[in-house]
């Protein structure tokens, strides 16, 4: 397929019911490959959004048994797309699951999956607090895979905050980036676009990020603004905060260039750990 293709990013905003979930992300997928796209990425928690763990662990199975993944691999194969599925919540035993994101092949094949390694353990405001950890084990390694076009590396949702996950990606060659996420209102509208973007630029990569959006009635509220983002941290593609898609056209010899301009990857020194300080005097007493 050469260096170029058209990338997109479903936005949704899925609730507590797995097939109307589905049913409204294959909509979308279906709209996004009518429309040129070649790749197409889903948000975090595409099949469900459950904060209740004991129903979350009732509703759902381990990868073989995954209604939500067979659905998906089997559109991937009729579409011919590149389709990336953010995020599944995949049962690993009685107690807890995983937070797995997929990329499947244009023959419905499992190319690449990623478990979510940094979890929302979250305190935005009183009342309102987010504890993945207490069902959901986290991984323990980053994933890159090629595609056609070059590297592609996988993170999900509360990674985008760690940017040592993106530089070992894109020192091990990743020129394309990821992160589908479900970003809670509070912490999104201060922080998405500005970590969104800088994981690209210090990366020198393109960055997908799907996301959801709004709130289902008794749900978590989300930000949106699903983010297709260039190597020079240009916005490409921007979703708004509804249900939707968005396509950019990706060209990534752009990374070589950007890479070549700053080549901030060939360039990290090693310093001494911890850091050196150097304690000021007392302040003076007023």
């Amino acid at each position: 397929m050469g260096h170029t293709f058209t990338a997109a990013c479903v936005q949704l905003t899925s609730a507590r019911d797995i097939p109307d979930n589905l049913d409204e992300a294959v909509r979308l997928i279906r709209d996004a490959a009518e429309r040129g796209a070649d790749f197409v990425q889903t948000p975090e928690h595409t099949d469900i959004v459950e904060r209740d763990g004991g129903r979350l662990l009732s509703l759902t199975s381990d990868e073989e048994g995954c209604e939500p993944l067979r659905r998906f691999a089997a559109l991937a194969r009729e579409l011919r797309i590149w389709l990336h599925v953010g995020s599944l919540a995949i049962r690993l035993d009685g107690e807890m699951l995983a937070n797995r994101g997929f990329l499947l092949s244009p023959d419905g094949e499992v190319t690449a999956r990623y478990d979510k390694i940094h979890l929302s353990d979250l305190a935005l405001s009183a009342g309102d607090e987010e504890t993945e950890s207490r069902h959901v084990r986290p991984g323990n390694r980053v994933v890159a895979c090629d595609v056609p076009w070059g590297v592609l590396g996988m993170t999900i949702g509360h990674d985008l905050r760690f940017p040592e996950a993106y530089r070992t990606l894109a020192k091990s060659g990743a020129t394309i980036l990821t992160c589908p996420a479900s970003t809670a209102l509070a912490a999104g509208e201060p922080h998405w676009h500005a970590l969104v973007r800088a994981r690209a630029i210090e990366n020198g990569a393109f960055m997908i990020a799907a996301a959801q959006a709004g709130g289902a009635p008794g749900g978590p509220r989300t930000f949106g603004h699903s983010l297709i983002v260039g190597p020079w941290g240009e916005i490409l593609a921007e979703a708004g905060e509804e249900p939707g898609v968005i396509l950019a056209a990706i060209d990534v010899e752009a990374v070589e260039v950007a890479r070549r301009r700053i080549p901030s990857l060939r360039q990290d020194r090693p310093f001494d750990q911890p850091p050196e300080i150097h304690r000021g005097p007392a302040r003076l007493a007023s």
